[in-house]
């Protein structure tokens, strides 16, 4: 697949985010000025300050003096890098890669992308379309390497189409500004006679190397794509990633359904290929009007079955709001696992039986939130309340086997309760006890556990634990903490049992 790049030049990037916020400025001649040495200079322009002979780098009380009128606004350190990230992100409807191009564009790899659009020249103008109707004015331009198509967006006619294998023809009736060089290279050039890049685009390597630096080799190199140039992504591309474009802007849930199989059924067979699951998986949809719409969901094993993924994102349709329509839905899996095929067991059914068991609880944690499902595992501990933790997910496999003694309580609480009982002598379950002022009558208890304190964790005294029902048939896990002795002794609630 030949690579194609193409790049996006806002020529007034913040003045034309500023209108678009505050479209009162939009019929003045406006500057955006900061601090620089001791002065106050241009950092942006509009166009009726362009065609009022105001320029970036323009000190302000020059700028005054030549357009009394001209509206003046502080710059924001930043800005532009901000305003251009967040333009990379809503690019990404036009490919996986976007890259800022600081300070006034974008760079897009187009590589196996146009066709969507039936080619170079509609997808160009839909990008333009689209950013004019932000309020932006913009060239662009496409080429085989990313130094020509930024040439090209800035010294050609927008939308400019660099075809396949003319790079060098275009590249050498442009001027050396063209190259992306240092100005003070360019005015030397200039100040040579060489006005073109045609004039020394053939001279010996050596000699421009000698007379204007190593670096003006490397720019013509990259723009003839002798040396290969990288993008920086703004944000860095998922491999697991399904693209469906829409001839018509969808705007049911039915027409959503029907993308959604679309999508899972392209990426599924490609982490089947591979043998990976997924454990994360995010729906994009990017409407007509510029706005991102998404869901996501996750799963507790690795997952590339069509049906459950479907049924997770399902539940979460009815928050996309589709409004004028969405013109393209993304599928991304940014987190995967290996996932071998699985053999299945001659005997019983263990395996289906857990692959179910999962997919319930990713509909549960879909529905209530994951951070309420909880799995505990057993820890080498004698009290009740350091005998288990919480396990980090499904597959988390336990230090020791689930300890072979007395049934537990379902609630275990996290401290025990201090209680008041009612107890004959000596060693006697309650008769009676008070928890949060209410009277509980015991009709019938079993015990007492022994429960020893761990002395090398800390010191003090051991438990005894009774389980006691009483006459509502509720039944209590309670224990007494230490001997039973001619003091008073301590009581405390420690568990409810189903």
């Amino acid at each position: 697949m030949a690579e194609r790049f193409v790049s996006i030049w806002f020529p007034h990037l913040l003045t034309d985010a500023l209108i678009a916020s505050q479209p009162e400025l939009r019929d003045k001649p406006l500057a955006i000025a900061a601090p620089e040495r001791g002065k106050v200079k241009v950092k942006g322009v509009n166009s009726i300050a362009l065609q009022k002979d105001i320029r970036t780098g323009m000190v302000v009380a020059d700028c005054r003096a030549i357009l009394p009128e001209l509206t003046v606004i502080n710059y924001k350190e930043g800005a532009e890098r901000i305003l251009l990230e967040e333009l990379a992100l809503w690019s990404l409807r036009y490919t996986p890669v976007a890259a800022v191009d600081g300070p006034d564009g974008l760079l897009l790899d187009a590589s196996g992308c146009t066709h969507l659009w039936n080619g170079e020249k509609r997808y160009l103008e839909d990008i333009v379309s689209k950013l004019q109707a932000k309020g932006f004015a913009v060239s662009v331009a496409i080429a085989d390497t990313i130094g020509m198509a930024w040439a090209a967006a800035r010294y050609y006619r927008s939308p400019a189409i660099i075809p396949a294998g003319a790079t060098l023809t275009a590249l050498s009736q442009l001027p050396p500004a063209a190259l992306r060089l240092d100005p003070l290279v360019t005015e030397k050039l200039e100040k040579l006679g060489l006005y073109r890049v045609r004039n020394f685009m053939d001279m010996p390597r050596a000699s421009l190397r000698k007379r204007f630096g190593v670096d003006i080799l490397r720019r013509l190199d990259q723009a003839t794509g002798k040396e290969k140039e990288y993008l920086q992504p703004a944000r860095l591309p998922v491999l697991y990633q399904e693209r469906l474009p829409c001839l018509e802007p969808v705007c049911t849930a039915t027409g959503i359904e029907i993308a959604i199989k679309k999508l899972l059924s392209a990426l599924c067979k490609r982490l089947l290929d591979d043998t990976k699951g997924l454990r994360s998986l995010t729906l994009k949809g990017f409407r007509v009007d510029g706005n991102i719409q998404q869901i996501a969901i996750g799963t507790n094993k690795p997952s590339r079955s069509i049906e459950h993924l479907f049924k997770l994102l399902e539940l979460k349709i009815a928050t996309i709001e589709p409004a004028l329509g969405i013109e393209l839905f993304i599928l991304e899996a940014p987190v995967v696992e290996d996932m071998p095929v699985a053999q299945e067991s001659f005997w019983g059914s263990s395996m289906q039986d857990a692959a179910a068991l999962t997919e319930l609880l990713d509909r549960i944690g879909e529905k209530v939130g994951h951070q309420h499902i909880r799995r505990f595992v057993p820890e080498a501990h004698y009290w009740p309340e350091r005998a288990m933790k919480t396990a980090g997910s499904l597959q988390e496999d336990p230090a020791m086997p689930w300890p072979d003694h007395k049934p537990r309580p379902v609630h275990l609480l996290k401290e025990p309760e201090p209680i008041e009982v009612t107890v004959p002598i000596p060693d006697y379950p309650p008769l009676l006890f008070i928890h949060q002022g209410k009277i509980h009558k015991v009709k019938n208890a079993d015990g007492p556990e022994r429960i020893e304190q761990e002395w090398w964790l800390s010191e003090g005294l051991h438990r005894d634990y009774y389980v006691v029902e009483d006459e509502a048939g509720y039944r209590y896990w309670v224990f007494r903490l230490g001997h039973y002795s001619t003091d008073e002794p301590k009581w405390f609630l420690h568990g409810f049992f189903a």
